[in-house]
């Protein structure tokens, strides 16, 4: 059974920088596409980074500049450095491969304040 474990979130000031990360295990990690999702409060999920097993990374538009995903297929992570961050990236960030085929974990609160 594939575990997600997400941590990292917390509560920072407009301008401020914060390190997310995501541990995997039960499955075979290197051979995915990693994506970090972020929903907001009312929206749906969406897809905001992602990284391949090569490392090329793709981001969302509104997190293009400001967000740099990262993986370690060594320790099975994946990382998300946010710097000025913006209140509307608030949210509940989650992980799973950009197909989102694994289980869904419980995901790390991240509240930006103006």
């Amino acid at each position: 059974q594939v575990q997600l474990v997400e941590s990292g979130g917390g509560l920072v000031q407009a301008g401020g920088s914060l390190r997310l990360s995501c541990a995997v295990s039960g499955s075979i990690f290197t051979i995915y596409t990693i994506g970090w999702y972020r929903q907001a409060p009312g929206k749906e999920r969406e897809l905001v980074a992602d990284i391949a097993s090569g490392s090329r990374t793709n981001y969302a538009d509104s997190v293009k500049g400001r967000f740099t995903i990262s993986r370690d297929n060594t320790k099975n992570t994946v990382n998300l450095q946010m710097n000025s961050l913006k209140p509307e990236d608030t949210g509940v960030y989650y992980c799973n491969t950009k197909s989102g085929l694994w289980p869904w974990g419980r995901g790390t609160r991240v509240t930006v304040s103006s």
